[in-house]
């Protein structure tokens, strides 16, 4: 029922009003939405219609198995099979295989929306770019970047066959997301470390990360990007044919026979079924660690919130990194005076696992946003009092909505340093929230229509260094 204004009333009648006397609140936005942009192997919705270039949620594994298909066969797979007979009984004594993949696909989108649900991801955009007949190509991935700028709900920007593209290619397409994240002030970017190097180096992490920094060239709004190195290698399986598998047969030592995984199946049922396991076990594929990470924040952000730094955390569905990194190899990554671009580290250790090992931003040497905790909390705290304030466009600018407005945002505040998100042993000591004239508007503010408010958070911080000091104590009796 809408409030009637009781001095326009003419007519003689009893009339009704109702009077709102609870306060508007703030209703918090979602904080890990990724959006995965990159090639599938189709690309429609029930209907028929095209998705190439239109961000599509999606809940799970399945409902994208629905709209965008599976992951492509792969080629290139080869099993070497080698089998010793007795000289005398001519029977099977040993028979040993080994399996090899000539060249993985690039495309890799399936793979790394399944690494995301299995590390906690949930709810996610797909943004189909083209067909997995198409090599990856960085305008097109920058067309799909460009059409997700419409939607409002994505929060974090992940290309996960951008190693595909050459190190120019792929770097320029980040600093193009993150030209997007620093416009639109609502969403992060991940960033893949590219292991291509040149071709006098020495592929180690050093100048894996040296030469990282060098070809990223890049210098502003860092702070809406983070990098993870290196690669992981999961425990998936491979999609292929069998009639596309080659098998090379030698027996004591002669020359091999060739013949293909399907034509052995009926005919040799041991050395298939060898064929088969050693598929399984020996090949899988190797993927950037921004889809597994895309679901880590999700899983942190769930249980504990986004001001929770997203590492101490174990990555799921991994045997092995691509790159055993050490204490003092990760002090460069982590810390750099000259570019001041951190990478962070995911790294086995014995008896835990492998764990995320990092949380910082690529804008390390900065106090105000050298972590992804700090730095996404406030998006999130940005965005939902932007959305919140919304309702009071073209209401009277006075001191009846001031204090409204006031009220609104330090009922959030305090939930949120509640929660224990902000630093403070009282709220005052967490936030403040300013509005009013004389504050944080003029006179001339108010005639030109302008109401401002200005709001300061002590958020926590990690604590990434736990430095311990023990000494000796006299005795004392």
């Amino acid at each position: 029922m809408s409030q009637i204004n009781e001095t326009a009333i003419r007519t003689p009648g009893v009339y009704t009003t109702e009077i709102p006397t609870l306060p508007p609140s703030v209703a918090q936005v979602s904080t890990a939405v990724p959006a995965f942009i990159g090639y599938t192997a189709s690309a429609l919705n029930e209907i028929g219609d095209s998705l190439t270039n239109v961000p599509t949620k999606i809940f799970s594994l399945k409902e994208y198995e629905q709209y965008f298909g599976l992951a492509e066969n792969e080629a290139g797979i080869s099993v070497n099979v080698a089998i010793t007979t007795d000289p005398v009984t001519s029977a099977v004594t040993s028979m040993t295989a080994q399996a090899v993949i000539a060249s993985p696909s690039t495309h890799n989108m399936y793979y790394s929306l399944r690494h995301y649900f299995e590390n906690g991801g949930g709810p996610c955009y797909i943004v189909s770019v083209g067909p997995t007949t198409n090599a990856v190509d960085a305008g097109e991935l920058q067309l799909g970047l460009t059409a997700l700028a419409a939607w409002d709900e994505p929060t974090l920007i992940l290309f996960p066959e951008g190693q595909a593209l050459a190190e120019a290619a792929y770097y320029g397409l980040i600093g193009q997301a993150i030209d997007q994240c620093a416009l639109l002030q609502d969403r992060f970017t991940f960033v893949d470390v590219h292991h291509t190097l040149p071709v006098a180096a020495t592929p180690n992490t050093t100048t894996t990360i040296a030469n990282f920094r060098t070809a990223f060239a890049r210098t502003t709004d860092l702070n809406y990007a983070a990098a993870y190195y290196p690669n992981l290698r999961t425990t998936f399986n491979f999609r292929y044919q069998q009639a596309d598998v080659d098998v090379l047969i030698s027996t004591d030592g002669a020359a091999a026979v060739t013949s293909t995984l399907a034509s052995i199946r009926a005919t040799q049922t041991a050395v298939y079924n060898l064929c088969i396991d050693r598929i399984k076990t020996q090949l899988s594929p190797s993927l950037p660690p921004s889809p597994a990470m895309a679901g880590v924040f999700a899983k942190v952000d769930g249980s504990r919130g986004v001001w929770k730094a997203p590492a101490n955390v174990s990555v799921n569905s991994v045997y092995e990194t691509s790159d055993f990194i050490t204490d003092a190899e990760q002090g460069d990554m982590n810390m750099d005076a000259g570019s001041g671009k951190s990478v962070n580290a995911i790294r086995a250790f014995n008896g835990k696992g492998i764990l995320v090992w990092g949380a910082r931003t690529l804008d390390g040497n900065s106090n105000e946003w050298k972590y992804v905790s700090v730095r996404r909390f406030f998006i999130m705290v940005e965005e939902s009092a932007k959305k919140a304030t919304f309702a009071f466009v073209f209401e009277p600018n006075d001191a009846n909505t001031w204090v409204k407005i006031r009220a609104m945002l330090e009922n959030y505040l305090t939930l949120l340093w509640r929660q224990g998100a902000l630093a403070g042993a009282k709220p005052e000591h967490a936030f403040f929230v300013k509005c009013g004239l004389g504050q944080t508007m003029t006179a001339q503010d108010i005639l030109e229509g302008r109401l401002i408010v200005e709001i300061g958070m002590a958020a926590v911080r990690p604590a990434e260094f736990i430095i311990l000091r023990f000494m000796h104590k006299l005795q004392e009796s």
